[in-house]
This record gives C-alpha cells, structure tokens and sequence, in this order.
C-alpha cells in the first residue's frame, strides 16, 4: 500500500513527522521489545538465578536473538500468530525454535518460565514507554528553548496587554514569551522525574509457579532485581495479572498538562499574528489562501492546535480506562495500550508544528508601538493606584468616569493630574511624565530572573 492509500494520517500526510516512532511504537516495536524481554529474562534465570548452568559464549548466541532482530523476523512471528490467535506465545515459539536453530535447544523450556503475557507486555510497554519519552522530552526542548531565544531578545519591548480581549496595562513581549517557557519546563521537569514501572509476578501477582517449583528462591527479590537491573524500570509488587498503569496515567496527565500548554500558546500566536504584532514570513512558491493570494496564514499554529487537541481526547480516555480491569484481569487494556503510538505521533506532529510556526514570525515593533501610542488610559491604573496612597477622594471612580470606554489623549490624563489636591507637586510631576511604553513594571527584570533559575 502506498502513503497516499494509508487511512491514518500518521502513516499517510503525516509520516514524514512521525516515522522516526516507527521502531518503538510499531507493530514491529512492540514486537522487538517482547522479543528482548523475553531474552533477558531468560539469562536472568539462568545467569542470576543459576537455574542451569550456562556459558558465556551461550549467553552471546541468546543475545543475538534480539540483536539481530529485525522486519523479517517480526513478520515470522505473526505467521505463528496465525496459528497460535496469541501474540505473546508466537514470540515464545519463535525464540524457542532460534535456541534450536543455534544450538541451544536444552534452554528452550525456560523461555517464558512462569510468566503469563502481561509479564511480557507490560515490561515491553513500559520500556517502549521509557524510550519514547526520550524523544518527546526532546522535542518539548526544542520548542521552550526557541520560545526563550525570543523572550531574551524581546526582554525589553514594551507590548499592550489584553484581558478579556480589551486593553489592559502594558508589559514586555519577552516577559509573555517567558510565561510560556516557565509552563512547559515546569511539565517537562515532571515528564522526566516520573518513574516508569514494570511488573514480573506471574497469572495473578503471586509467585504462584515460580515458589511451587523452586520455594527456596527469594521470587519477590528476584522480580525487583530483574526488572530494576536488566530492564532499569521501577519495580511494582502488588498487582493482579496486570500492571495497574499508575505510572502510565500519572505520565499521560503531564502530557495532557503539556499539550494544553502548547494549544494556548498557539492560541496566543495566532492572535498577535492576527493583529500584526508578529510578522510572518514569506517562502517563494507557498500559497497562503486558494483564492487570497495577499495572505500568509498562521497554519503551522493552527495545525500545532488540532493535533494536540487530538492527542489530549486519546489520553484522556487512556489514563482512565488503563486504570480499570475487571477483577485479576480483562483485555480491553491491551486494544488501548496500542494506540500509545497514535498519542505519541500528534504530539510530535504538534511540536514539530509549533517550532516551525515559531522559525517563521518575526516581531513587529511597529504594530506594538501603534497601540500603546494610541491607548494613553493604560497609565489609568497607575495614577489611580499612586491616588489611593495620598488618600485623594474616590480615585477609581475617577479615573473610570475619565477613561472607561471612550478614548483618551495622553494630555487628558496630564490635565487630570494636574487638578489632584492631595498628591505631592513631586509625585504628580512622575505621574505627567509617565509614558505607556516605560510602564511596565519589573517586565524586563522578571526576563532576566527566568533566566537566572533555569
């Protein structure tokens, strides 16, 4: 089937964003990582455990099993799905008969030992999990270091604020980039503290097989070790037949978290873009609208804002449901489970997204000077605030009847200043000096503080 065939947009319009999550996520990913597993669970009970004795040049053969792993091999193991309609017990035939192929057979029992699938999936999921964090971790870098590259060259350009959408009071373009830049490291500091846990406990979190054919072994020990050394995630105890997902809820919240943030902030660009605070820039041969040919459209914000929206209606539905299991186990995990994949691929597409809609805007000093110029009635909460402290009468009610919804010249304000009975003659001289564009408070410094933190 050709690109242009494929019914997800991840593999068809998209690919070129998200293959690099080919071999984690994949079919093939999932795959791979059962197969390595299985592997290495299979050393540890012989290595660690000393369940039969064992040599290094054997434990060489075992490992390029999933060394020289590749498509073909995977395709192999879903020719044994066909027959075995069980995933999980087509990767334990296919490794058995490699052990055969390679002069190992008299080990091809202890592939799988008392393990029931979950085993096998969730430590597989879980190192998929752990990888693919990687890569998101990366491209959440990429976008706040861009993010903070513009918040320190813009530090000091003096910008109208907006609540409600109305003029507010002045502030920096830098110091509204580093809101942004504060919010996402403050999410990618919790993706990568977060613990990735695994579980190796057998068909209903006992031991069950493992203490009835060997009681003398510590299971309990050996399951921490195992998964703590040879897999390096957290081990978890106390489970069903299936790892609870804790971790895997916890980590798609932050994602949620995270993927909010990036939708506001696109929602943030298009708007300055849609008033002319930033510029766009102009590529020879890129058409902005079919039948506009004077526009250049914000759709990298734009296409950032739908396939984070995307990836948050999928992780919401994962984090609760991988949370639920019908007493000791049911499947509908494992159908869900595959999707992580999809969660992950608009991620990086909105990422991807977000960065080049940021290589592509310019600020616009002209635009902002314009508007700060042209709204003098932001200085009214100044003037007002400095009333208040030399107890003139009734100062917001003042500074409302003069500047609520009409337009006012800088003069006004000075004429009001002027006519204050109780402010000092020194106050009132800073007051009529006060331009929109110095009244910014600790906008600039607040830039450089960030900075001094991170």
């Amino acid at each position: 089937m050709k690109r242009i065939q494929a019914i997800s947009v991840l593999d068809g319009r998209y690919h070129r964003h998200t293959k690099e999550l080919n071999r984690i996520f994949s079919e093939y990913g999932l795959i791979r990582h059962r197969v390595f597993v299985e592997i290495q669970w299979l050393k540890f009970l012989l290595k660690e455990l000393g369940l039969e004795p064992v040599t290094s040049e054997e434990i060489k053969k075992m490992d390029g099993i999933f060394s020289e792993f590749g498509v073909t091999d995977a395709e192999k193991i879903k020719e044994i799905e066909k027959q075995t309609n069980h995933d999980v017990k087509a990767v334990e035939y296919f490794i058995k008969q490699e052990l055969m192929d390679r002069g190992l057979a008299r080990f091809k029992e202890w592939v799988h030992f008392a393990c029931t699938s979950d085993d096998i999936n969730n430590t597989a999921y879980a190192l998929m999990v752990k990888e693919g964090r990687k890569i998101l971790a990366e491209g959440i870098t990429s976008v706040v270091e861009k993010i903070e590259s513009y918040a320190r060259k813009y530090k000091a350009v003096p910008m109208m604020s907006r609540t409600h959408g109305q003029p507010a009071t002045p502030t920096t373009a830098g110091k509204e980039l580093v809101n942004f830049a504060w919010r996402l490291r403050l999410e990618l500091t919790s993706l990568k503290l977060l613990y990735v846990h695994a579980k190796m406990n057998g068909a209903s979190g006992n031991f069950n097989a493992h203490h009835f054919v060997f009681p003398e072994i510590d299971w309990i020990g050996a399951s921490e070790k195992f998964i703590s050394g040879y897999l390096g995630l957290m081990p978890i105890l106390y489970t069903t037949q299936i790892n609870p997902n804790h971790y895997l809820a916890e980590l798609l919240h932050v994602l949620i978290r995270l993927a909010s943030t990036i939708i506001d902030f696109d929602r943030d660009m298009w708007g300055y873009i849609s008033i002319g605070y930033f510029k766009q820039k102009s590529i020879a041969g890129e058409v902005g609208s079919s039948t506009m040919p004077h526009k250049v459209n914000p759709i990298y914000f734009e296409n950032s804002e739908g396939n984070m929206g995307m990836a948050i209606s999928m992780m919401e539905h994962l984090a609760v449901k991988l949370l639920n299991s019908r007493f000791q186990r049911d499947l509908t995990d494992s159908t869900v489970l595959r999707n992580l994949g999809a969660v992950w691929g608009y991620l990086t597409i909105g990422l991807k997204s977000t960065l080049k809609g940021l290589d592509k805007v310019s600020l616009n000093p002209e635009a902002l000077e314009k508007d700060l110029d042209e709204n003098p009635e932001l200085l009214s909460e100044a003037i007002q605030t400095a009333m208040r402290v030399y107890n003139e009468e009734n100062p917001y009610e003042a500074l409302k009847h003069l500047t609520r919804g009409r337009r006012v010249r800088l003069e006004d304000i000075r004429e009001f200043v002027d006519h204050l009975a109780k402010v000092p003659e020194s106050v009132k001289s800073r007051m009529k000096q006060l331009t929109v564009r110095e009244y910014t408070g600790l906008a600039e410094k607040l830039v450089d503080h960030y900075f001094t933190k991170i």
